[in-house]
């Protein structure tokens, strides 16, 4: 019997994560428009970020200077070209292209800005794998049309993907139609995800089990909106696969991987029911082209009411995935009894798993909880399958000789690298990694900066002061030796 194969593929794709409202800055430069992200102001761990309609003078928005990439991108890839990436997820940023998302015409300035960041990325061979809608929707839609909850979204977000996709088809071959797609089944994606106002006092919920606000949890409008970008990707997949057949385009889940507390059989099935509605629900309708009868159950269930158009069925069949890509971060635990205590995590938390240690920010560390995902994943769609978010927000201290040993940082990487390895034994076809903010940036549940997950250091704090200038940390130097070595060098 021949050995397991534990290797990393040939040709398999090492690199990093950022998105533009968390690291671009320049929020009025260019021509561009205003965001949703723009309009948020910074919060922290227990003050929730407000959404403000109106800038507000004297008010700190992260976003608005972010890491300066926009400046800086040269400086920024050749350092991802220095760890020797040969993949970079970055997102084009909407209001850059269509400053009211609702224009005539582009905006010319912002498509010569992602030109010249494609030069720059081609130079060092690195490949872009771009997200064409990450958590920031031109500011004018959610004024004018209240967000996706208007299928008018649908032909805006289409007319901006045909002009990216003509004027990127050399350049760019991988992309993802909306960034953890499924956040919209949770409050927390009502205005990121859903670009739709809440009501009520402006805050924007962290998405902790602990902070729920009644005014955003009105499932019928989030589906609502959910299904007008399901059928958005579905057309982007037909339109992108008609410009260049060459084009593969994914999904982006956020997979919140859930446990059953107890082998109470009341835990397991509760446990299976939230896996295919919250991680399964939106990957079943972008893998397999149509809604599952467990989710056609919960609308009935919960007297949520789809409006579809009379071809939305024919649209989603026919705009299938190339592949499925997800974040992964941490695990958290379930059970129908609710006298247990709560943990934080990514968009969704859950009940403190009394086996895993938890980060500072409460999220729960779980690198078996990876290789579970990757096999549920990959044993219900058989489609390749990238990481493209996975990391540990914490606080680094820069030493007094400049260093930043961030070896925390370097185990929490390595045990998840070690099972994707067990995951590809395990026969997933696992095609590509993107560590979540390969350089530090601007968190978007809280707006800091000191939850930093990047293999670069930059001279910023949570009030916007600093140098911004780069430094790389030890974990650096440690995942430059992993892609080296494709994997083998841990």
């Amino acid at each position: 019997m021949e050995s397991l194969n534990k290797k990393f593929p040939e040709g398999f794709l090492w690199g990093g994560a950022t998105a533009a409202n968390q690291c671009e800055g320049a929020y009025n430069e260019g021509g561009k428009g205003l965001s949703t992200a723009d309009i948020l102001t910074s919060g922290s761990r227990t003050v929730p970020r407000r959404i403000t309609p109106v800038l507000e003078e004297g008010t700190y928005y992260p976003s608005h200077e972010a890491i300066d990439f926009y400046h800086r991108y040269k400086e920024d890839i050749k350092l991802f070209a220095e760890m020797g990436f040969k993949v970079f997820r970055m997102s084009i940023a909407w209001s850059r292209i269509f400053p009211n998302g609702d224009d005539l015409e582009p905006n010319e300035e912002g498509l010569n800005f992602y030109d010249n960041v494609f030069t720059e990325l081609k130079k060092y061979n690195i490949e872009p794998l771009v997200t064409i809608s990450h958590y920031e929707t031109p500011y004018n839609l959610t004024k004018e049309y209240n967000g996706w909850a208007d299928r008018r979204l649908i032909d805006f977000y289409v007319k901006y993907c045909n002009v990216i996709f003509k004027r990127f088809k050399d350049v760019v071959k991988y992309w993802l139609t909306f960034n953890e797609i499924n956040c919209l089944i949770t409050p927390f994606g009502t205005f990121m995800g859903g670009a739709m106002m809440p009501e009520g006092n402006g805050e924007l919920m962290n998405p902790s089990p602990n902070n729920m606000n009644a005014s955003l949890n009105n499932e019928q409008i989030r589906f609502q909106a959910l299904h007008h970008q399901l059928i958005a990707s579905a057309k982007a997949v037909k339109l992108g696969h008609e410009i260049n057949k060459d084009f593969k385009i994914g999904c982006m889940i956020a997979y919140m991987c859930l446990y059953p507390l107890t082998c109470n059989p009341e835990d397991v099935l509760l446990a299976q029911q939230k896996d295919n509605l919250i991680n399964f629900l939106c990957s079943d309708v972008q893998v397999r082209g149509v809604y599952p009868n467990y989710a056609k159950r919960y609308f009935k269930e919960n007297n949520i009411n789809i409006v579809m158009g009379k071809n939305d069925e024919k649209i989603l069949k026919e705009g299938c995935v190339d592949f499925y890509a997800f974040s992964y971060y941490s695990s958290s635990c379930i059970s129908v009894n609710k006298e247990n205590n709560n943990t934080d995590g990514n968009i969704l938390g859950g009940i403190k798993n009394p086996y895993l240690k938890e980060s500072e920010w409460g999220w729960q560390i779980d690198p078996k909880g990876l290789r579970w995902a990757l096999n549920n994943i990959y044993n219900r769609y058989q489609i390749p399958i990238m990481v493209v978010e996975n990391g540990l927000g914490a606080v680094d201290t820069v030493e007094e000789d400049g260093s930043i040993n961030d070896d925390y940082r370097i185990e929490y990487l390595r045990e998840h690298i070690k099972e994707m390895k067990e995951a590809i034994a395990d026969g997933v076809d696992l095609i590509g990694y993107t560590p979540w903010g390969c350089i530090d940036l601007v968190s978007a549940s809280t707006g800091e900066m000191e939850k930093r997950y990047g293999f670069i250091y930059v001279d910023k704090d949570n009030e916007g002061k600093g140098t911004l200038k780069r430094i790389p940390k030890k974990s650096f130097y440690w995942y430059k030796k992993v892609i080296e070595t494709n994997g083998e060098s841990l």
